[in-house]
């Protein structure tokens, strides 16, 4: 007896499905020949482990940290401010483009401290947010909204002006306000850029915490890594930075678990 064919839409899925699996075998395959190389080497004397640090003796510094209880509280402290900051900075910079949007003159105010802003290094900034903030979370926080802020303004607001000017000339003949044209057109169209944006901020917001971590922490993925480089304990640097690899991977999973909620619920494109 014959399987029946299967219909052309399941059998696209099922190759969309194996697609997806083979790739992610090859990733996992890679990242391990990647860790395996890096033990061998380290292992017959080819690197010295003392600079470069093994698989296998951070692994031993990451079960002492979990141990000792101080892993929790320093991925707890990076979290937070990476969180704090990113929401912060989307949230605000999307506001301000959507006043920009809104009215012309605020954009043509803002947009050259816009273009000054953006290619100004925010670490320069650090230490000004240190003397105004005071050496604490409250700093670290403000300079990760810093760098995440001006990239939501200008990605978000050039989202705005790119949507299609025939259906906004669509919803002014048919009456709309401004406040509709905003909510019903231009907002839902730019869905694919806020998540974008999203994506760009998370590694972003990541940078600005260590930046901030490195000056005046004494606590958190930053600290541990600036502490661990003092002290010559590559192990503790470089689990450290696997660490904070890890985090923000899973922050950036959660933002495509968001975007995949939105497409599916609400049957927005993003």
């Amino acid at each position: 007896m014959t399987d029946k064919p299967l219909p052309r839409r399941e059998a696209w899925l099922l190759a969309r499905r194996k697609k997806r699996r083979r790739v992610l075998l090859w990733q996992v395959g890679l990242l391990l020949a990647l860790f395996g190389l890096w033990q061998l080497t380290t292992s017959t004397g080819l690197s010295d482990g003392f600079l470069v640090s093994s698989p296998s003796r951070m692994w031993g510094t990451f079960l002492s940290l979990c141990r000792s209880g101080e892993l929790l509280r320093h991925i707890g402290t990076s979290c937070l401010e990476t969180v704090v900051g990113f929401l912060a900075g989307t949230l605000l910079g999307t506001a301000v483009a959507i006043c920009m949007w809104w009215w012309d003159g605020v954009a043509r105010v803002l947009n050259p401290y816009l273009v000054v802003l953006n290619a100004l290094p925010k670490t320069a900034l650090g230490p000004i947010f240190i003397v105004w903030m005071g050496a604490g979370m409250g700093s670290i926080i403000v300079m990760t909204l810093a760098i995440s802020l001006i990239v939501t303004i200008l990605s978000m607001y050039t989202g705005f002006r790119a949507t299609d000017p025939e259906k906004v000339r669509l919803m002014r003949t048919l009456g709309a306000t401004r406040r509709q044209i905003l909510w019903m057109l231009v907002f839902p169209a730019n869905c694919p850029t806020l998540f974008s944006t999203l994506k760009v901020n998370v590694g972003l917001s990541w940078v600005g915490v260590i930046m901030g971590e490195f000056l005046v922490s004494r606590a958190g993925l930053g600290y541990l890594i600036v502490y661990g480089s003092q002290v010559f304990n590559m192990d503790l640097v470089m689990t450290s930075v696997l660490i904070l690899a890890a985090a923000a991977v899973v922050m950036y999973r959660l933002v495509l678990g968001a975007e995949k909620l939105l497409q599916h619920y609400w049957g927005v494109k993003a």
